[in-house]
């Protein structure tokens, strides 16, 4: 655990937040003013990341699937800001290896669904009284993959198929103090932005998608931080697709 500075603003925690995706929610949060709580498994990886972030960052260690890691470190936060204005589920298990329908063991599927699902349950059910009460924010991050699946990637597609399910009943289920809502990333080059720089993605890459660039971790954190701020408070229950309109191309295309 590191220290923190004291919070004078809002507070975020933001899950699986050491690497890719997270890592940007959370540096885009901090340039806007926030105080981010990250999480993730990885303690020494975490614990590097919030040190290079700043004062305004502060890790814990949380596997999201375990209500017991999940309740402590969420009384962590509030004994240590006092308060929570925003959740950000980011942890996931990805499907890298496209694991074969005849593979696919029954562990490796409950755990890829205990972490993308039951995680954001687990996460939404224990900071809901607080978000409750600084009119806060969820943000659910589920995957172009929910609706249109690559093959061999059944437990990861129903994952984030439940999960945007699970966005719109939490978003019932907590209005109108709570607003809940999803960001669907479709392709995302999600290393590093120095890895980027020192190997870009060729022009045939880019020329794939209808917008004529691949996605970063900027454009997702960019709606992620959208949907949490004052701005957004009209919208809840929605799925935002961030992924250069390759959904069009890929449903009317021949």
């Amino acid at each position: 655990m590191e220290a923190a500075a004291a919070s004078n603003g809002r507070v975020a925690l933001v899950t699986g937040a050491a690497r890719g995706i997270g890592l940007g929610i959370a540096a885009w949060l901090i340039s806007e003013g926030w105080q981010v709580v990250l999480t993730d498994l990885d303690r020494e990886r975490g614990s590097k990341v919030s040190k290079v972030l700043g004062e305004n960052a502060w890790f814990i260690t949380m596997d999201v699937a375990d209500e017991k890691q999940v309740a402590q470190g969420v009384a962590e936060v509030l004994g240590q800001f006092g308060r929570l204005d925003a959740l950000v589920c980011n942890a996931a298990v990805a499907d890298p290896r496209n694991i074969t329908l005849e593979s696919l063991d029954l562990a490796y599927w409950n755990r890829v669904l205990a972490v993308n699902l039951s995680g954001p349950m687990l996460l939404a059910k224990h900071c809901a009284p607080y978000l409750r009460a600084h009119g806060g924010a969820i943000v659910n991050l589920a995957s172009t993959r929910a609706r249109q699946s690559e093959p061999d990637t059944e437990a990861y597609a129903a994952s984030k198929g439940g999960l945007l399910a699970l966005t719109h009943a939490l978003a019932m289920s907590l209005g109108p103090e709570v607003r809940v809502n999803a960001v669907s990333p479709g392709w995302i080059d999600a290393r590093d932005p120095a890895a980027r720089r020192a190997e870009p993605l060729t022009d045939a890459d880019h020329a794939q998608h209808p917008a004529g660039r691949v996605g970063t971790v900027e454009d997702v954190a960019a709606m992620v931080a959208w949907l949490l701020s004052r701005q957004a408070g009209f919208v809840t229950g929605q799925e935002f697709v961030v992924d250069g309109g390759m959904s069009k191309k890929m449903i009317y295309s021949e």
